[in-house]
């Protein structure tokens, strides 16, 4: 959907792109150049700025290519955006602004650098339009900043039509097919485009039969779905099945190294990019949870991963091949073997196999997204293989978009997380080819791997996109992390606020703020303690208390609490080993007990329930605490949301009212179920003297 199209109200929230929020460059005199090669980015551009303009009384000129501003132009205008001049940016996507002698000038590298130019202004309003200023150079940190979805074509009996979705159904498929009606999709595009995410994926990594089909009879409709995505600088990826040779071709085996089966990815490359011919590639999942993959031929990742890229490189494409790999089909009784250590077990040896257009890609943390874990190993112990981190958006292990949990602060502590080179090399860094400091090898040294950051998206049909409205702002403070993983993750939450409430009552801001600054820490505050993880239901979906529900599970994710203490021991004098995965100085800090930071206490040792932690208090007594401290806050917090009926809409105020309610009542359950199992288990009674069941 372009601007010049939007004449109605909409059916769905506008996010943090509602008509207000471009008041402030709307009316102004803009002049924008977007160069001979503006292409439907740059026409975006010039369709949003005439939509700005003619709403809120500005004007607008657009100087045909090869037409340049000149010097009198810029001097005419309050605000300017070109691209392509002899002083423009490096890249594409990166852009300069200033503010002189009255006017604001957006110089940018292409027509994606001026897009992420103009919403760079919309974002500023009228600080955009303040004093004078040089030149602020503006460039992503990561190449790749993509969204992967784990929409299904075909309503799945057990995960629905989207895979831990909780904003309803797709927005892409609906009744078996892509939808007739893509209008939503270009608005989420929209919002995608304006947050500087360039990448999504259009379906489920657990690949289905229907879905595989996308990648044959299916075209047309990826087509439709790449061009909804294509005026906001997005392009589109597919997921694939490992089997589609078997599956969709007929053939006997899908072996990485038969020559019939590199035969036919191949075939189904250049099928692929004749129906779009800036598809992006392909991402897969592969022996993993049941999913086919290179290990039935005898193979290894490389192998498979190789087989694919070298299909796709002669059109550009990228395959992003997923780390998350692991037995689910282990015996619990087996205290060595552990899930944690499976990526890098898998993975580190094949560092150097993988193609120049592979991408491995690395879940942040060593389990499956929990509220708290370390930082995975993998992303530091692959140097010479490009590989990108994956966030999780949705909300699957962090209240699944019932609770409010604002995650850009958990994000930001990942991407800033100093992994590698004695602890130097950030996360960001190293998903960005970047040198940690000192610079990494001799100044001649080979460019540095870069890749990127991927998150599995959390939107969906439902009015707000993300069925709890304060879940937008998990999605806007990823695409700006991704962007600029040094941005302050509070300040992105104000930048949110004001995008997605224009103008409004201070009390707005104050509210939000109090609601969701601290939320992350709440949450896990009273659910799964110092880094344990995995106390949820499996028969709810991950939804809610279930303390053993994993504790002789096939899936290998245990506490292993008894009278004596809880936790897993991970260290490689007595435990499962996995702590010597890590980097200096890593290793050895989660190895000792006494240096292992308490927030992951539990994931790395196994304590004695009256085990002191640096905080001075006892483990026992800090799950009793916490959990009751927690509950607290979130009563508090639903008050405060109550009084403050008045500065927000009334749709807004009710929706978040009724996930506060649910958030209170599972709050409640998780700080009983917990207290009341580490009672029964220690037999150590709460020195606050509240009660335990």
């Amino acid at each position: 959907m372009s601007a010049a199209d939007r004449t109605e109200r909409p059916a769905w929230h506008p996010a943090w792109l509602p008509e207000a929020a471009f008041g402030p460059l709307g009316a102004r005199r803009v002049l924008v150049a977007p160069g001979p090669d503006a292409g439907p980015v740059g026409r975006t551009v010039v369709d949003e700025l005439r939509a700005a303009t003619a709403q809120h009384g500005g004007t607008l000129t657009v100087l045909d290519p090869p037409a340049a501003p000149s010097p009198a132009d810029v001097r005419a205008h309050d605000l300017v955006l070109v691209v392509g001049p002899a002083d423009a940016p490096a890249g594409p996507e990166a852009f300069d602004h200033r503010r002189e002698d009255g006017t604001t000038v957006v110089v940018a590298g292409g027509p994606a650098g001026l897009l992420y130019g103009m919403h760079a202004v919309v974002r500023d309003g009228e600080r955009a339009f303040g004093a004078d200023h040089g030149p602020r150079h503006h460039r992503p940190v990561a190449p790749v900043r993509m969204l992967d979805h784990w929409d299904n074509v075909d309503v799945h009996p057990v995960m629905g039509q989207v895979e831990r979705g909780y904003a309803g159904g797709s927005l892409f498929y609906a009744d078996g097919r892509v939808r007739d009606d893509l209008t939503r999709v270009g608005a989420y595009a929209r919002l995608l485009g304006s947050i500087g995410v360039n990448a999504v994926a259009l379906n489920n990594v657990n690949v289905h039969a229907t879905e595989a089909r996308l990648l044959t009879d299916g075209l047309g409709d990826v087509a439709r779905l790449a061009a909804a995505f294509r005026p906001h600088g997005v392009r589109a990826y597919l997921s694939v099945s490992f089997a589609s040779p078997m599956t969709l071709g007929g053939l006997p085996t899908a072996d990485p190294l038969d020559a019939d089966v590199q035969r036919w990815w191949a075939q189904a490359a250049d099928r692929v990019w004749a129906a779009v011919p800036d598809f992006g590639g392909f991402l897969v999942k592969a022996d993993s949870e049941g999913q086919p993959g290179p290990f039935a031929y005898g193979r290894d990742h490389a192998d498979g991963a190789n087989l694919l890229a070298r299909a796709v490189a002669p059109h550009g494409g990228t395959v992003f091949w997923r780390a998350f790999v692991y037995d689910h089909h282990q015996d619990w009784r087996d205290r060595r073997t552990d899930r944690a250590r499976a990526a890098h077990d898998h993975f580190t040896p094949l560092d150097g196999r993988f193609d120049a257009n592979v991408v491995l890609q690395v879940k942040h943390g060593p389990l499956d997204f929990q509220t708290r874990e370390p930082v995975s190993p993998v992303l530091a112990s692959m140097p010479r293989t490009r590989v990108a981190v994956e966030l999780q958006v949705t909300q699957e292990y962090t209240g699944q978009q019932q609770h409010v949990c604002y995650l850009g602060p958990w994000w930001s502590e990942i991407l800033r997380f100093g992994l590698a080179e004695d602890g130097t090399r950030t996360v960001a860094q190293i998903v960005s080819g970047l040198p940690g400091s000192p610079a990494s090898g001799p100044p001649d040294a080979d460019p540095l791997p870069a890749a990127g950051v991927v998150a599995v998206s959390n939107v969906g049909d439902d009015v707000f996109w993300t069925g709890h409205p304060l879940a937008q702002a998990n999605l806007y403070a990823f695409g700006r992390l991704a962007w600029d993983p040094d941005a302050d993750p509070v300040a992105l939450l104000d930048e949110w606020v004001d995008l997605t409430f224009p103008g409004a009552d201070p009390r707005v801001r104050a509210t939000l703020h109090a609601l969701m600054d601290d939320s992350w820490r709440t949450y896990e505050a009273y659910t799964a303690p110092l880094g344990v993880g995995f106390m949820v239901d499996p028969l709810r979906g991950h939804y809610g208390p279930n303390v053993d529900g994993y504790e002789y599970s096939r899936w290998g994710t245990y506490h292993f609490a008894d009278r004596d203490g809880i936790g897993v021991d991970r260290t490689r004098a007595t435990g499962t080993g996995f702590t010597g995965q890590y980097p200096a100085p890593w290793r050895d800090l989660y190895e000792d007990v006494a240096t292992c930071p308490d927030e992951l206490l539990l994931f790395f040792h196994h304590v004695p329930w009256e085990h002191r932690l640096h905080s001075g208090t006892t483990v026992v007594q800090h799950v009793y605490d916490s959990r009751a401290d927690a509950v607290d806050v979130v009563e508090r917090l639903r008050q405060h949301w109550a009084d403050a009926a008045d500065v927000f809409p009334a749709d807004w105020h009710a929706r978040v009212g009724e996930r506060l309610d649910e958030q209170l009542r599972s709050a409640v359950e998780w700080r009983d179920q917990v207290r009341t199992y580490v009672y029964r288990k220690s037999g150590v009674p709460d020195a606050q003297g509240r009660p335990i069941y």
